[in-house]
Order: structure tokens, then C-alpha cells, then sequence
């Protein structure tokens, strides 16, 4: 399987940020990796290849250097996506004629796309067992629901900026009052198990398409959940195609990213934090000399320049799909880069024969923040904030690049294998 085909066949395997951290999972235990739990003992030796999830929703991959390491090599991205999450109690009857589910939305997202196509759920389920509750993934894989739009007679302003009310607009239907109760069925199928031995489910719509490469000259890619599963994707592939360095090379995939990242999977929490300061406990590091000498990569899809409304872009920052990783910039740090981070990353992708792009927002237009500046405040280094362009952010169903999420995964693949120094400057690549 080639490189694209690869990342199409995750993007369609990862329904939900736990089966995405799922697939990274089986991935490093076909490479080598050994799995640990952040309640259990480590002993961490040298050559070792390792992995820790939080939550099933969150994880971080390391290896360990053959001598004592002095620094850390990192990059972070997020699984989870905008979508709705199912309801408690999802099964709502409507007129006596239908059953619908009860969702709500989970992060800033489109709204219009969702509608007039088939939708499915996925996510996980914890079931009762002999052996106390099992978590269990689940994909419902079918064509289970739908958002219907009104019809034009009956909203005449549907195409003049209509604002879609989430509790009235966007609640699909499952079926006719002949389903009643299937819901609740048809996820006990997918668990295997019984009904009665559900105790309690995170589950999530998905849009039912599948990634497809078009164009005219095949060059663009679509799928659901690029933002932010393409980096995740590429950071990983980078961390595993790199040789053995002098520093700890680490691959982290945050949860909720898209709801502020304050949770106990997210880059507010301390799962990075501890995680590292387990390591140097490990290898004989010293924690707060490590992270004066370390460097990570915050990886989150950045704006390609729109073809319907270039004037969105900034004049001299039109990042454009195939073109290159994006070093994104922001005067007020929502984003993380400076000229000493954006520097070790240009001369990373220089050595690594990749293109750049940069992105800033026009001035007038506020723009969104990603994880970095959230985890520097745990895990304070030096912090370049990067992404893929891509079109559509936060729809249910993006557009990209074919070329980029390979440039991504070569960048990282440079940047494990290599070291920095303090200098008077700052910090200098060995």
C-alpha cells in the first residue's frame, strides 16, 4: 500500500477519535512497540520502543536512545473532530410518525454540511461483564440516518444566510415509529452484547463518505476529519520512519482540542507532563535541563486559500494545497511560533528537501488557536506551530492537498533524528 493510499485507509477506519487512536495503536505494536499503562511500573531500557493511552482517546509514543538522552524531540496534533454526540437518551418520537435522535454539537462546526446525507455512529461502549465493565469500539457501518433540509417553498430564505437552530434544525432521523427502541438495539449488535448490559456509551455521527482523490490532475484529496487526523497521521509516520538520534523522539495525539483541550486527555492536561517527567525518572535525565534544550511541533491543518473568496486571506499569506507545510503565526500567540522556532523548522524542512508555506490571519478576521500554546503552559519549550492547508475546515467532509501529508511525515522523519543546543541566541540544530 502506498503512502496516500495509507492515510485514505486510516482517515476511513478512524469513525471517532477512539477508533483513531485505535488504528495508531496497532500500528506501533506492529512496529515494535510495547504498550504501558500509566498505573503500572515502567522500566524503560535503552533501545526500547513504547506507548502510553489516556482515555483511549489520547496517546504518546517514545523510544529510548542507546545513550543517556539529553532532550526531547516532540510533535502534537489532536484526534477528535467536530461532529454531534448522541444523547443520553437518543431516541426522540416526532408527530407520532418518526424517531429521531436526540444529539448535541461537539465543537465549532458547519453545520449545512451534515445535511442530505447518509450518516452513521461510532464511538464506544462500556459493557458489563463478569470481569467489571469492558470497553468496547463500535461503528454502526450502515447508512443509519439522515438531516433532511426544508424544502425552498417552505423557507424561501434558506439561501440568504439562514442560522440553523441545532436543537430544531439539525436532528436526524433514524426511522419510522416502527423503529422505536431499534437504537439502542442496533448499538448492543455492534458491542456484542446484551441491551441490559450497556452501562453507558460515548458515541458520535460521522458522514458516511469515504476519502476520494479528484481533480483533474488527481490532485486533491477529500475525506472526513483532515482536521486534524491528517497530521496525526503524518507526525506519526515522520516518528516511526526516523533513525536513532541523541534525543527522546515523542509522538503525541491529544483529544479535545475542539472544545479547549481542558479535559483529562487534553494538551491542558498533564498527560504530557507526567509522561515525560516518568522518562527522565527512567533514563537518569534531568527534567528541567531536557526541556531547556527541547523542541516540539504543534501540528493542526491550517486555511489554504479560498478559490471562491480569496479576499479572506491575507494579502501575502495565501497558503495553497500541494504547496508545502504552513508555519502559522499570530501577534497575540494563538498561535506558538517565533522567529527561533519558525527558524529550526525552516532549516528542519530545508535538510529534508520540503517546501514551506506561512499563514497569518488577515488582520481584520479573527481566527481560531490549536493546542500549542495550551501544552506550553505544562510543558514549557521552544514551539513552532505548523498545519497542512486545506479547504472547508471543521465540515463534515474537508479538502487537501494529496502531496503535503507526505511532506509533513519527511519533515518529522528529519527532525526525530536531530538535537538541539542552548546557545547565547537561543537554541542551534546538531
Amino acid at each position: 500500500m502506498d503512502t496516500l493510499e495509507n492515510l485514505m485507509s486510516f482517515l476511513d477506519n478512524s469513525p471517532s477519535c477512539f477508533h483513531a487512536v485505535n488504528n495508531l495503536s496497532r500500528r506501533l505494536i506492529d512496529e515494535g512497540y510495547t504498550p504501558l499503562t500509566e498505573g503500572g511500573m515502567w522500566n524503560l531500557t535503552p533501545g526500547g520502543k513504547y506507548f502510553v493511552t489516556r482515555n483511549q482517546s489520547a496517546i504518546i509514543a517514545f523510544r529510548i536512545p542507546m545513550e543517556i538522552p539529553q532532550s526531547f524531540m516532540l510533535a502534537a496534533s489532536h484526534s477528535d473532530r467536530p461532529c454531534f454526540k448522541v444523547k443520553e437518551k437518543p431516541e426522540m418520537d416526532t408527530a407520532g410518525l418518526y424517531v429521531r435522535l436526540a444529539v448535541e454539537r461537539y465543537g465549532g462546526m458547519l453545520m449545512a454540511p451534515w445535511m442530505d446525507r447518509p450518516l452513521s455512529i461510532a464511538g464506544r461502549v462500556l459493557v458489563e461483564t463478569e470481569n467489571g465493565a469492558e470497553s468496547r469500539l463500535v461503528d454502526l457501518d450502515q447508512d443509519l440516518c439522515m438531516i433532511p433540509s426544508v424544502a425552498i417553498h417552505m423557507n424561501r430564505k434558506a439561501n440568504d444566510g439562514f442560522t440553523y437552530n441545532p436543537a430544531v434544525d439539525m436532528i436526524p432521523l433514524m426511522g419510522s415509529m416502527e423503529t422505536k427502541g431499534r437504537f439502542r438495539q442496533l448499538v448492543a449488535e455492534a458491542a456484542k452484547c446484551d441491551q441490559e448490559q450497556i452501562l453507558g456509551m460515548d458515541l458520535f455521527l460521522y458522514n458516511r463518505d469515504k476519502a476520494r482523490v479528484w481533480g483533474a490532475n488527481q490532485e486533491y484529496l477529500s475525506a472526513r476529519a483532515l482536521d486534524d487526523l491528517q497530521c496525526a497521521w503524518a507526525t506519526m509516520e515522520g516518528f516511526l520512519q526516523a533513525k536513532p538520534g541523541k534525543s527522546v523522539p515523542v509522538c503525541c495525539v491529544f483529544d479535545n482540542e475542539e472544545v479547549g483541550s481542558s479535559t483529562m486527555q487534553g494538551a491542558d492536561s498533564n498527560f504530557l507532563e507526567v509522561t515525560l517527567g516518568r522518562i527522565c525518572e527512567e533514563t537518569g535525565m534531568n527534567y528541567r535541563r531536557a526541556l531547556a534544550r527541547s523542541f516540539m511541533v504543534s501540528a493542526d491543518n491550517a486555511h489554504a486559500l479560498h478559490p471562491n473568496h480569496p479576499e479572506y486571506a491575507d494579502p501575502n499569506h495565501r497558503p495553497a494545497m500541494n504547496g508545502g507545510i504552513v508555519i502559522k503565526f499570530n501577534a497575540n500567540q494563538r498561535y506558538t511560533t517565533d522567529g527561533i522556532s519558525s527558524a529550526i523548522f525552516r532549516k528542519v524542512c530545508r535538510k529534508a528537501e520540503v517546501p514551506t508555506q506561512t499563514f497569518c490571519n488577515r488582520a481584520d478576521l479573527a481566527g481560531g488557536s490549536t493546542l500549542g500554546n495550551i501544552s506550553t503552559t505544562h510543558v514549557s519549550i521552544s514551539t513552532v506551530d505548523v498545519g497542512l492547508p486545506q479547504l472547508a475546515m471543521h465540515s463534515c467532509y474537508e479538502t487537501s492537498g494529496v502531496k503535503d501529508a507526505q511532506y509533513l511525515a519527511k519533515a518529522m522523519a528529519s527532525l526525530y533524528e536531530l538535537s538541539l543546543v542552548p546557545t547565547e541566541q537561543g537554541l542551534e540544530l546538531v
